[in-house]
C-alpha cells in the first residue's frame, strides 16, 4: 500500500471533514473553503458514502512531480494524485494533491476558467475515492460524465 507524503503545510483550515491546505511555495486560491466544503462533501453523500476525512493539498508542478516520483514511480507532470484510505468501502477518507501550475495550463489548453478546471480536478480526485476509475475509455467517459453532473450542481453565484 503506497502511503501518502504528508507534510509541513504552510496553512490549513478545516471545514466539517474536508480540509484544504497548501504548501508553501504554491499559489494562493480564491476560493470559497466553505462552498468548496460543502460541495465536495455533497458528491460523496450523493454517491451513497459517508463523509470521512478529505485533505486537498495545493501545490505547484514541482511539488507534485516529487510526490509523483517518491510515491508512485512516475516522472511526469499531473494536475491530481489521489491517495485513498483504504479502511472503508463506506467511510470516504484519503489526502488529494492538486498542481495548481497544471491545472492553470489545462484551463488555458481546454479553453475554460481556472475555477472550472480547478473544481473538476477537486471532484476528479474524490470520485475516485469513491470508486471511479478511469483507465479505460469507458471508464474515463463515466468519469467525465460524473465530473460535469456534480460541477453542474455548483452554484452559479461561486
Amino acid at each position: 500500500m503506497t502511503t501518502s507524503p504528508s507534510r509541513g503545510w504552510k496553512k490549513k483550515l478545516n471545514i466539517k471533514m474536508i480540509n484544504f491546505s497548501h504548501f508553501d511555495n504554491s499559489p494562493t486560491l480564491n476560493l470559497d473553503l466553505k462552498q468548496a466544503g460543502s460541495w465536495i462533501g455533497s458528491i460523496i453523500v450523493s454517491e451513497h458514502k459517508i463523509i470521512g476525512t478529505i485533505s486537498y493539498i495545493f501545490c505547484s508542478d514541482d511539488e507534485l512531480l516529487k510526490i509523483n516520483k517518491k510515491f508512485l514511480n512516475h516522472d511526469s507532470l499531473t494536475d491530481i494524485i489521489s491517495f485513498p484510505e483504504l479502511n472503508s468501502t463506506s467511510i470516504i477518507s484519503g489526502e488529494i494533491y492538486i498542481s495548481i501550475d497544471r491545472v492553470k495550463e489545462n484551463a488555458i489548453n481546454y479553453n475554460v476558467e481556472f475555477k472550472n478546471e480547478l473544481h473538476r480536478v477537486m471532484a476528479h480526485g474524490v470520485l475516485h475515492f469513491v470508486g471511479y476509475g478511469d483507465s479505460t475509455t469507458e471508464d474515463k467517459a463515466e468519469m467525465r460524465s460524473k465530473e460535469d453532473y456534480y460541477l453542474n450542481l455548483l452554484p452559479q453565484t461561486y
